[in-house]
């Protein structure tokens, strides 16, 4: 790696809104000029490729940002100070799916944006879950679909184009290299 830094050397907020925070940078580079960065700030995130009764729980909702409804591992922001990762899975499970993780396991996490953004989705499994009922919580919950895949099916899933987001992809390739993705016999 090159011992070349570049330096933050200042930050103005230029929109603070209900979900992100957008802040130009000004930055050193090594040969010591000055650029501006435009990034977004973001509290960060949690998400669960959870299974249930032979099968990966997604949840089909509509987001605003690509105009389009998207199957999706579910997930949401980790927007409440001090909370533990694992208590945010578990809330995010309850509303968007109302299945409760008896364990959940850290399958890892990943920066979602790093060319623009900040923020660190932190996914985990899930397959001891009790149904609960959903709790939701926001209008696109309310009108989300869950929707139950067979783990015989997950494969075709995965490569077949049906899921297009990434934090998807991503936790279901982890979870099927740790093998929890294997149908029960």
């Amino acid at each position: 790696m090159s011992d070349k830094k570049f330096f933050v050397e200042g930050a103005r907020v230029a929109h603070a809104g209900a979900m992100v925070t957008t802040e130009i940078l000004t930055v050193r580079t090594p040969r010591g000029d000055l650029v501006e960065r435009q990034v977004v700030r973001h509290p960060g995130a949690v998400a669960v490729v959870a299974i249930h009764d032979g099968c990966v729980v997604f949840v089909e909702q509509y987001r605003a940002a690509v105009d389009d409804n998207l199957i999706e591992i579910p997930a949401g922001k980790t927007d409440i100070p001090g909370e533990p990762l694992e208590t945010a899975a578990r809330r995010e499970l309850i509303e968007e799916v109302g299945l409760d993780p008896q364990n959940l396991v850290l399958l890892g996490d990943f920066l979602t944006a790093a060319g623009f953004c900040d923020e660190v989705l932190t996914i985990f499994a899930a397959n001891d879950c009790v149904d609960v009922g959903r709790q939701v919580d926001g209008v696109e919950e309310e009108y989300s679909e869950i929707v139950r895949v067979p783990l015989t099916e997950i494969d075709d899933w995965l490569v077949g184009g049906k899921l297009r987001d990434v934090k998807s992809l991503v936790g279901l390739f982890w979870a099927r290299d740790l093998g929890l993705l294997t149908p029960a016999s």
